[in-house]
């Protein structure tokens, strides 16, 4: 699989963090039910790889990522327990290379057309712009279609449903990223049924 491959899944990847082992599988088949296939589970809390392992175990349709590698060691970990993709938050040579070396798709954070420079030098030209509103947004993805034609990018960070058709307008957005799918509140009070309502939401955005 190349993580291009992930935009056919839907408009929005969710970008979620998971506090308590045991919410994982129910909060992943919430998202599964209301049409979001692919999940990225972020490495920010200390039960995140067992969250990922036991979602990977307990529902094979669903295409599991891991979000915030952010080291050799990470990506290694996450490849093991047989996550299908890496998400980062920024990029260095050192984990993209090492990522094709392990043979798990990486989708590379940039917010500077340095880091694009950088990231397209070892073969990667599908890109997490984070933090996507924080660094300019729909601004600047336009200002980068000009010289990076060639490059796709995943804004995540401060996309919401309200401005995600926006963002998916461009020609350079195939796909969004988003932390609106799995509220805390939601999730602490278990509201898998509102979770769905949200995924099916989201899975039905359209570009504008």
């Amino acid at each position: 699989m190349k993580t291009l491959d992930l935009v056919n899944y839907g408009p929005v990847i969710p970008v979620i963090v998971i506090d308590k082992v045991e919410d994982a599988v129910p909060m992943a088949e919430a998202l599964l039910e209301g049409g979001i296939k692919v999940l990225e589970v972020t490495l920010r809390t200390a039960c995140a790889m067992e969250a990922m392992d036991r979602i990977i175990k307990h529902l094979p349709e669903a295409i599991v990522g891991a979000g915030t590698v952010r080291t050799k060691e990470d990506a290694s970990a996450v490849k093991s327990i047989g996550c299908q993709f890496a998400v980062s938050p920024g990029y260095t040579s050192e984990i993209g290379k090492h990522c094709l070396d392990i043979g798990l798709p990486l989708l590379p954070g940039v917010s500077t057309g340095s880091e694009v420079m950088m990231a397209n030098n070892d073969g990667y030209y599908f890109l997490k712009l984070f933090p996507a509103v924080a660094v300019g947004g729909i601004n600047l993805l336009k200002g980068f279609a000009g010289p990076f034609s060639d490059v796709k990018f995943c804004p995540t960070g401060g996309v919401t449903v309200q401005s995600a058709s926006d963002f998916l307008s461009l020609p350079n957005v195939p796909v969004c990223g988003g932390t609106w799918l799995t509220p805390k509140d939601l999730v602490a009070n278990k509201n898998w049924v509102e979770i769905t309502k949200l995924a099916k939401e989201a899975s039905a955005i359209q570009r504008l």
